[in-house]
This record gives structure tokens, C-alpha cells and sequence, in this order.
């Protein structure tokens, strides 16, 4: 059986902390936990699992701080959580098994399910794969202050049937990835093409968006950038452009992404949204039927929706449907919606809607 130690970096994690601890210390050998300045009983919490906690002073720099946990590791693996993420039962069921498994033997890289939006029922909805362990006898290290990832050139396995479960607490976003970045180029180190993906998108949630525009054209024109992230990139230019310029500008956004790749359901959607608010319904339908009929390809390493294969453009066919005097098309796509997220209040919304207009045909 392979060993693993859970290494975490925190910092006043007092809300989270033993949620997490609580559904992994039973499946890992050891827990390193690395303390990056908290204030709150974050350390007294985490000494309840493990005396190896260690301080470790901020320097606006995930991956230093990820590495110096890594460093502190005692066994054959390293595997690394949040304080906001959890096993839930069956995944550290799936998770004992694979330790137990062959599986590790041609693993140095294990990668794993990282689940992060969740729909009515708390099932997974927008998910992605992670490196989650690596073996430490591998050279490898963390890169990147912010949304820092583990560059390791050893053998890749990936953990089927095993997910993570981000589960954050917090009510607002954070402005600290932003000021990173920010402080990486006033002190004149350089962005590296994945840097500027994400340093793009921070600036399109704070609402900068044509500093977003000029950073993510800047990500798109670099060589260097990987096809998964450009794709993503058209999408978030798509809204950056839709707020200052409008919707032409935006639909050249999204199709900017065919450049790199075929067409992915998530870009697919998008367009269908477009035109929509344009009222071009008969162009919608176009799309979202696409989008039902592409494979979802979740090894490609990309955030992969699964609304977007499924529930989305069934729902949004409703609507379309319906504008263009179809009923029966649209009650056909509100019941297919409704197989994907039966307690979705869209659908919940449109099948009363239906039942009411059927009663009353003067309902509109």
C-alpha cells in the first residue's frame, strides 16, 4: 500500500479547517499543515490532527508556500487539499481502494476529480482534473504565485471514480489574486502565458474589463499558451467585449475559440445565449443542439461543465421552441431538462407554466 502525506497550506481557516481534516485523516498516513500568518484558532484547531505544523511567513506566493509544504513531507506521496475542500464518504472509500491498488506502482502523478459548483441535489455540475499527489522521489516543483500548478514530468495516472469536493464558505470574492499579480509586475517578474490567463480573468471579475480585453488578446497571441486555457479565454473575452462593445463583437469572441480546437459545448452555449438576447431563436436552436451533441471530454485537463452537455441547452431549447410557436418542441425540451436537474426552478417554473396554459389557454 503507498503512503501519502496531506500537505496544506492556511491561514485563518478556523470555519473549515476540521470539516476537512475530519473526512481525509483516516485515509492518509500523515498531515503536514503550514501556517502562513493566522490570527484566529486555525493552529490550535490543526494540532487536534498532527504536531507537524509549521510557519511559514506570506510573501505573496502560493506556490514557495506550497513547496515548502511539499518539503516537509515524510512519506511516498504528497497530496495536497484546501481547508474549504472534503472527501465526502464514497470518495474516500474510492481513495482507500486506489492506495490499496497496483494502480501506484506506475503513478508518480495522480490526478484526480476537483468538483466545484454543484447543482440543486449537490450534484456536481462544473468540475475539472487536478495533479493531486505526486511521488516525491520525482523532481517536480509548485510555479506560479497565484493558481499555482505542479510541474512534474513523471508517469500520469488518473483516479477514476475519485473526486474532491470544494466546499467554500466565503460570500464574496477576494481582490488578493488581483494585488498578486499586481505586485509581480511592479517588482518586474515576468507573467508567464499561463499568469496572464489567470491575471486576465481576475481583472474580469473586479469588473476591469478593458484591462481584461487587453491582457486576455495579449494571453490569446502568445505561442506559449495552452489550447485549454485559450479556449477559456475566448469565453471570458466574449463577456469582457459584450459589456463595453456589445454582442457582435462578443459572438467573434467565442468563435475565436475554433481556432485552437473543435467546437466545445461550454463556447456552443455561449453563442446560443447571444443570440438569444438578439431574439435570432432559429440560429439559438442551431447551437444548442450542437452543444447536446458533443462529448464531454474531461481528461483534456479544461474546466468541463456538464450543464452545457445536458441541462442547458435543453432549457434554453424551451425557450427558443416556444418563441418560435413550437409548444410541443418546448414542453419536449423542459421534460429533458427536467431528466438532468429535476429540482432546477427553471424547469420546476416551466412544467407549471405549461399545466397552467393547457388549463387556460388565455395564460400567457
Amino acid at each position: 500500500m503507498a503512503t501519502v502525506s496531506l500537505c496544506m497550506i492556511v491561514k485563518n481557516e478556523e470555519a473549515v479547517l476540521a470539516r476537512c481534516l475530519d473526512s481525509i485523516r483516516d485515509a492518509v498516513d500523515e498531515i503536514v499543515i503550514v501556517d502562513t500568518g493566522s490570527t484566529d484558532a486555525t493552529k490550535e484547531i490543526a494540532a487536534r490532527y498532527t504536531d507537524k505544523i509549521y510557519d511559514f511567513a506570506w510573501i505573496d506566493d502560493f506556490a514557495a508556500a506550497r513547496n515548502f509544504s511539499f518539503s516537509k513531507a515524510g512519506m511516498e506521496f504528497a497530496m495536497w487539499l484546501d481547508a474549504d475542500d472534503v472527501f465526502k464518504d464514497r470518495d474516500r472509500e474510492a481513495f482507500l481502494r486506489l492506495k490499496d491498488s497496483p494502480a501506484w506502482d506506475n503513478a508518480d502523478v495522480v490526478m484526480m476529480r476537483y468538483n466545484t459548483a454543484f447543482d440543486e441535489q449537490d450534484n456536481p455540475v462544473f468540475s475539472y482534473y487536478r495533479e493531486r499527489l505526486v511521488r516525491l522521489s520525482v523532481p517536480h516543483v509548485w510555479k506560479g504565485r497565484v493558481h499555482e500548478a505542479i510541474v512534474c514530468s513523471g508517469r500520469t495516472v488518473y483516479a477514476e471514480g475519485v473526486a474532491v469536493t470544494h466546499q467554500s464558505v466565503k460570500t464574496s470574492y477576494s481582490d488578493r489574486n488581483l494585488h498578486i499579480y499586481e505586485r509581480q509586475i511592479r517588482e518586474g517578474e515576468p507573467l508567464s502565458a499561463r499568469d496572464r490567463f489567470y491575471y486576465g480573468r481576475e481583472l474580469y471579475y473586479h469588473r476591469h474589463y478593458e484591462r481584461a480585453i487587453l491582457v486576455l488578446n495579449e494571453f490569446l497571441a502568445d505561442e506559449q499558451g495552452w489550447v485549454e486555457n485559450k479556449i477559456e479565454a475566448c469565453k471570458i473575452l466574449s463577456y469582457c467585449i459584450r459589456e463595453v462593445a456589445g454582442t457582435v463583437d462578443a459572438l467573434a469572441a467565442l468563435s475565436r475559440s475554433f481556432l485552437y480546437d473543435l467546437p466545445r459545448a461550454e463556447i456552443c452555449c455561449e453563442i446560443g445565449n447571444l443570440l438569444m438576447q438578439e431574439q435570432n431563436y432559429r440560429a439559438a436552436v442551431f447551437w444548442f443542439e450542437l452543444a447536446r451533441s458533443l462529448p464531454e471530454n474531461d481528461k483534456s485537463g479544461g474546466f468541463v461543465s456538464a450543464d452545457s452537455h445536458g441541462y442547458l441547452p435543453c432549457i434554453q431549447l424551451c425557450v427558443c421552441y416556444y418563441r418560435l410557436g413550437d409548444r410541443k418542441k418546448a414542453e419536449e425540451y423542459n421534460r429533458m431538462a427536467g431528466t438532468y436537474r429535476p429540482s432546477s426552478p427553471a424547469y420546476l417554473y416551466n412544467l407549471k407554466f405549461f399545466e397552467a396554459t393547457t388549463a387556460n389557454p388565455n395564460v400567457v
